[in-house]
C-alpha cells in the first residue's frame, strides 16, 4: 500500500510517500480501507518533534473508511461496515490502517465518509469542551479563539445549540464571516480582543475562554474572564504557554485554568458512544455542519501540514488516498 512515512522529526519535507506493508489486524482490531484521513495539529507536533514519536512512523490519528477485515475477538463490527476513528498513532496517512475496535465508531447512513473523517478528533474535542471541560449554561457568554478553525466552527454550533452566547476571534474578515455563519454573536480580530469581550459583556468579562492558540493569546484570555471565570487551554497553535505565577488567578478574580486533552474524555466505551452518537446524529439531521476547508491527495501531506501550520485555513483539512 501507499503510505506517508517519516524517518525522523523535521519540517514538512520529512513526510514522504512510499510503499509500505499492509497492516495486519491483531486481536480486537479492525483493518480499514481509508476513504479519508484528517490532518491535525497533533501530527504537526509529532512530525516536528514537539511530541515524542518512535521512528520510522506513519502519521495520522484520525480517519474513516470501510472495514476490510476484523481481528480475533472483535464484536459489533464486520467487513463492509463504515467506521471512523480518532485513535492515537493509528497510521491513517495510508491507504489502509489498523485500529482497535474499541476506538472506532460506526458511521450512520446519511453521513459520507469524507465528512466522517473530519468529525472524530475535532468533533469530539468540541464536544468535550462544550459539555465537560467547562459547563457554560444558557445565557452565559463565552469567547472562542480561532472561531473559523475546525474546532472553533463545531464548538460554536454546539454551544449555541445549548443557549450559550458565543464571541469569537478570527484573523480575517472572511474568517469572521464564517464564524458568524456558524452562530457567533460577534467575531472580531485578535487585536484588543480582551477589551472587546469586556465591552460586549457590560464590563464583566466572559464566563469561559476556549483557547487553542496558546502563547500569543494566553494573557489576553485571562484578562477577558469575569470573576470566577474559566480559561480552557486546549492547544498551542502559536506556541506553548510559558510557566506563570498562579497568584495571578487570585488577583484577577479567583479564576480557573484547565489544560485538558481529548484522550481523558474518551476513557470508557460509554463515554465514547455518547460523544460520537451525539455528533453523528447532529451531522445526519443537519443541525451540525462540518466544513471541509481543503482536500489534499495523500502524496501532498507536506503541503497539508504547511497549510495547517500557517494558520490560514478554515474548517478541516483531509487527505484522500
Amino acid at each position: 500500500m501507499r503510505a506517508i512515512v517519516m524517518e525522523h522529526a523535521g519540517g514538512p519535507e520529512v513526510l514522504e510517500v512510499r510503499e509500505a506493508e499492509d497492516p495486519t489486524p491483531g486481536a480486537g482490531e479492525l483493518l480499514v480501507g481509508t476513504a479519508a484521513a484528517g490532518v491535525n495539529f497533533i501530527e504537526v507536533y509529532q512530525r516536528s518533534g514537539v511530541y515524542p514519536l518512535a521512528f520510522p512512523a506513519i502519521p495520522g490519528s484520525e480517519g474513516a473508511g470501510t472495514v476490510l477485515a476484523v481481528g480475533p475477538g472483535v464484536e459489533g463490527f464486520a467487513p463492509g461496515d463504515r467506521v471512523a476513528t480518532a485513535a492515537a498513532r493509528s497510521g491513517t496517512y495510508a491507504e489502509r490502517f489498523a485500529v482497535p475496535a474499541a476506538e472506532a465508531a460506526l458511521v450512520p447512513a446519511g453521513v459520507d465518509l469524507e465528512t466522517a473523517a473530519a468529525v472524530p478528533l475535532q468533533g469530539c474535542t468540541a464536544h468535550y469542551l462544550a459539555t465537560s471541560a467547562a459547563q457554560p449554561g444558557p445565557g452565559d457568554t463565552v469567547l472562542v479563539h480561532a472561531g473559523a478553525g475546525g474546532v472553533g466552527l463545531l464548538l460554536t454550533q454546539l454551544l449555541v445549540a445549548r443557549g450559550v452566547r458565543v464571541l469569537t476571534t478570527a484573523s480575517t474578515p472572511e474568517k469572521r464571516a464564517l464564524s458568524r455563519e456558524a452562530g457567533a454573536a460577534e467575531s472580531f480580530d485578535y487585536g484588543g480582543f480582551a477589551d472587546r469581550a469586556r465591552a460586549l459583556t457590560g464590563g464583566d468579562g466572559v464566563a469561559v475562554v476556549y483557547d487553542g492558540v496558546g502563547r500569543d493569546t494566553f494573557d489576553g484570555s485571562l484578562d477577558a474572564l469575569r470573576v470566577r471565570g474559566t480559561l480552557v487551554l486546549f492547544g498551542g497553535a502559536s506556541g506553548q504557554v510559558p510557566p506563570f505565577d498562579l497568584q495571578r488567578l487570585n488577583g484577577s478574580g479567583s479564576l480557573s485554568v484547565t489544560r485538558p486533552t481529548l484522550q481523558h474524555f474518551l476513557r470508557t466505551p460509554e463515554e465514547r458512544a455518547w460523544r460520537y452518537g451525539e455528533l453523528f446524529d447532529a451531522v445526519a439531521d443537519g443541525s451540525l455542519r462540518v466544513r471541509i476547508g481543503e482536500r489534499f491527495a495523500l502524496a501532498d501531506a507536506a503541503a497539508a501540514h504547511r497549510a495547517l501550520a500557517g494558520r490560514g485555513t478554515t474548517g478541516k483539512l483531509i487527505l484522500v488516498p
